[in-house]
């Protein structure tokens, strides 16, 4: 599902608790919330739903003002104008040919029978490493899956279409979600290419849903879903300034998606305001029979988050500061310092710091845990393809990987497929301690541990770096991020814009007990009405900072 939790992109698995890769960014100017950059943007005409939300829309469609049809064609001229040319963001790897058909069927329901609700033709784009039995394909950015044909919609896309949501086409992802190659490049993959972070092109808009944050930010979509096993949906939502919910695994179904983990994989929301996500949550959370971990959510789910939402949802939260979580860059530091003060101010009561007791100490085993699911969760993915699947376990992808190898491994290997392959089955002693570790280390005797000594509401960390320059022949420089406990966990996080660094958005990150979603989205929307740090896109060609 994706594996980047804050730069943390598979690679950094190894490196820390936050999984992170090396270089940091230059060092800061200042820690203003404005954009400090000064440089030529690419040309981008102005759009008429700019920074538009679900409830905007649902609004102009109500009045006659707009139609499903008349807004999934702005959007679709949208992605030809900045995605395919002008700044050329390339973050969607395939648009739907029969979303305007789609969107015209809503139409007529609307008027015939009235709206499904908040989601009645609002287009949203999905990752492609989620199943779709349309004429799009599914293929987790590798050209391995070219061809391939699901049976049918991945739960989560069956929910979308039940709800009245168009889908709009499939975004770009890091290959494979990530998980390929502990050098890999985020936001690239061999079918996609890269996907350039839309505040500066030549930035990492992280993996692995780097497709969809990116997509979201530069208003290419009303909302988008990506996937996480560790930050792929949080680090992406940061580094490209929206808003990313991690839920609870087992909240959302991943049947029909490609996996790494069944223990972490979650599917989540992505928009550009805590309001967007929540619908979206509720839109696709549900009890699926093929997907054991969703039996868990039932009388946990809503299929209305929204009423959590609360302006001052920060009066009287108490909220944990992770401060092993910062000091990977000064910067970063001063500003969620900023921030911290400021929710003080709106009547946040601040444990700082709080120490988890467990901190850093299953780095090593959450990767073992993962190459072992990897190659057995694929293997039952690949077989649910049935005849159409061009391949049918790991070991074949590592052989079609070898065998174009121009086209795959131009700029970075598969070691970490290579280190899955040598794994046995998911009986071995080796994979069920290393998981029951894990599972203690970051719930009984993590999270939970000190969240009830404390009390606590949530706890709270930055997300990560600013975006780091892309480069291929290196591959990530990420120097730090907070998504593992969460993960490793399977608990929920939420990305909320915390601020801009250089004219780079800053993320933080707000994670706690399982099934805490509401209380969550309270916390994360009263944030974002004190601090209103969102910012759109400037499309730079570079970043320019003075001396």
């Amino acid at each position: 599902m994706a594996i980047d939790s804050n730069n943390l992109g598979r690679r950094q698995f190894l490196k820390t608790s936050a999984y992170t890769g090396a270089a940091a960014l230059a060092p800061a100017l200042s820690s203003t919330r404005t954009a400090e950059a000064q440089n030529e943007s690419q040309p981008v005409a102005a759009f008429e739903f700019d920074e538009v939300t679900i409830g905007d829309l649902q609004k102009g469609m109500e009045s006659g003002k707009y139609t499903a049809h008349s807004v999934v064609q702005k959007y679709l001229d949208r992605i030809v104008a900045v995605d395919k040319h002008g700044p050329a963001i390339n973050s969607i790897i395939e648009q739907n040919p029969e979303a305007l058909a789609i969107a015209n069927e809503l139409d007529r329901e609307r008027k015939s029978k009235g709206s499904r609700g908040p989601m009645h033709g609002i287009p949203v784009l999905i990752k492609d490493n989620i199943d779709t039995a349309d004429r799009m394909a599914t293929t987790a950015g590798s050209l391995a899956l070219v061809g391939a044909k699901p049976p049918k919609d991945a739960f989560i896309v069956q929910r979308l279409r039940a709800a009245g949501a168009v889908i709009l086409g499939k975004t770009n992802l890091s290959e494979w979600a990530n998980i390929r190659s502990s050098h890999s490049t985020s936001g690239w993959s061999g079918r996609g290419g890269l996907t350039r972070n839309p505040y500066a092109l030549d930035r990492n808009p992280c993996g692995s849903s780097s497709g969809s944050g990116a997509s979201v930010s530069a208003n290419l979509c009303t909302v988008a879903i990506g996937t996480e096993t560790d930050g792929s949906i949080v680090c992406p939502s940061s580094a490209n300034g929206i808003v990313g919910i991690k839920p609870t695994v087992g909240l959302a179904s991943r049947s029909g998606i490609v996996p790494i983990s069944h223990s972490q994989d979650t599917p989540g929301p992505m928009a550009r305001t805590v309001r967007d996500a929540a619908i979206l949550l509720g839109a696709i959370t549900s009890v699926d029979a093929e997907d054991a971990a969703t039996a868990a959510s039932r009388g946990k789910s809503r299929s209305d988050y929204t009423r959590f939402l609360d302006p001052l949802g920060l009066k009287g939260a108490r909220l944990g500061i992770v401060r092993k979580y910062f000091g990977f860059s000064e910067n970063v530091d001063r500003l969620i310092n900023e921030v911290i003060d400021e929710m003080k101010r709106a009547g946040a009561a601040v444990v700082d710091p709080v120490d988890i007791p467990t901190f850093g100490k299953f780095d090593d085993t959450e990767l073992k845990v993962l190459q072992y699911e990897l190659k057995a969760d694929l293997a039952v993915y690949l077989a649910r393809l049935g005849p159409s699947a061009p391949i049918h376990s790991l070991k074949d992808a590592i052989d079609f990987n070898d065998r174009h190898h121009e086209q795959e491994m131009k700029y970075f290997g598969q070691d970490i497929f290579l280190k899955a392959q040598e794994k046995g089955p998911l009986t071995e002693t080796e994979y069920i301690d290393a998981l029951a570790k894990n599972q203690q280390l970051s719930r009984g005797d993590g999270i939970d541990a000190v969240m009830d000594r404390l009390q606590l509401d949530a706890l709270v960390a930055p997300t990560g770096s600013p975006a780091w320059t892309t480069d291929l022949v290196n591959g990530d420089h990420a120097p730090g991020g907070s998504s593992n406990f969460a993960a490793v966990a399977g608990y929920p996080n939420i990305n909320v814009p915390a601020g801009m660094l250089f004219g780079l958005p800053v993320g933080i990150s707000f994670f706690g007990r399982a099934w805490s979603e509401p209380k969550l989205i309270k916390i994360a929307s009263g944030f974002e009405q004190a601090i209103q740090a969102r910012k759109k896109p400037w499309f730079l060609q570079t970043l320019e900072l003075k001396a």
